[in-house]
């Protein structure tokens, strides 16, 4: 699906994660990933061992990971975890637990929405991925607030206060659009881009081969359409 730009469907980004364990980005699990295209070109994706002479063709996807990207100049967020092993003092974790939290930051989700056109459901997804909706979160490699801005990324996008829950949803967001101008709308390729930085993903003529990048875009895709059918329904 392209973002922003029409109803353009693509092969690609139809992707059904049958029985897919995602787990958190921090702690990705080495797994063998199972595939099949089924009569109508959906691609099929789980880690679960399918069941032989169950009618498909699966096929075994073995992950070339873990990626060493370290740190990309345009990621919002880490693209490598290996320093997250070093215990640092100014690492925040996630404390927020409120239910309310999830509807807290409604207002500046719509309003990022509306001025960079982009969907609620994919902000509400990078959201939830990044920082389960905790202001405060300081990661291992310095990402920052709600939707986890870099450094570098803070600086470009003109936050001055990361902190500000607004002001950091505008600037992720507004990196997002940059990020499906740049790849055309494309969904999946945008979801990757804001992980390990639009480079990484030029580099590798699409989702980089780095496991916590997979896994990412996995979990954004997973809150992105269970959001998106929250709306419609």
């Amino acid at each position: 699906m392209a973002i922003g730009g029409g109803a353009r469907y693509d092969r690609r980004v139809r992707l059904v994660f049958a029985a897919l364990a995602v787990v958190c980005v921090s702690a990705v699990a080495r797994a063998d990933i199972y595939s099949y295209e089924d009569k109508e070109g959906v691609v099929h994706f789980t880690n679960v061992p399918p069941p032989r002479g169950g009618g498909h063709q699966w096929k075994v996807l073995y992950k070339t990971g873990p990626g060493k990207a370290g740190i990309i100049s345009g990621a919002a967020g880490p693209t490598s975890f290996a320093g997250c092993a070093v215990s640092r003092a100014d690492v925040v974790p996630a404390t927020d637990r409120s239910p309310d939290r999830y509807a807290r930051y409604d207002a500046y989700i719509a309003e990022a929405s509306r001025l960079y056109a982009l969907p609620q459901a994919l902000i509400r997804a990078i959201i939830k991925v990044e920082s389960d909706y905790d202001p405060r979160v300081v990661s291992c490699a310095s990402a920052k607030g709600l939707m986890q801005l870099m450094p570098d990324v803070q600086k470009e996008q003109h936050v001055i206060s990361v902190f500000d829950p607004r002001e950091n949803i505008l600037g992720g967001t507004r990196l997002l659009r940059l990020n499906a101008n740049r790849f055309k709308g494309d969904l999946v390729l945008t979801i990757a881009a804001y992980h390990a930085g639009p480079g990484a993903v030029e580099k590798y003529h699409g989702v980089p081969p780095y496991e916590t990048t997979q896994q990412y875009v996995k979990m954004v895709l997973k809150h992105y359409y269970k959001f998106k059918a929250a709306q419609s329904g």
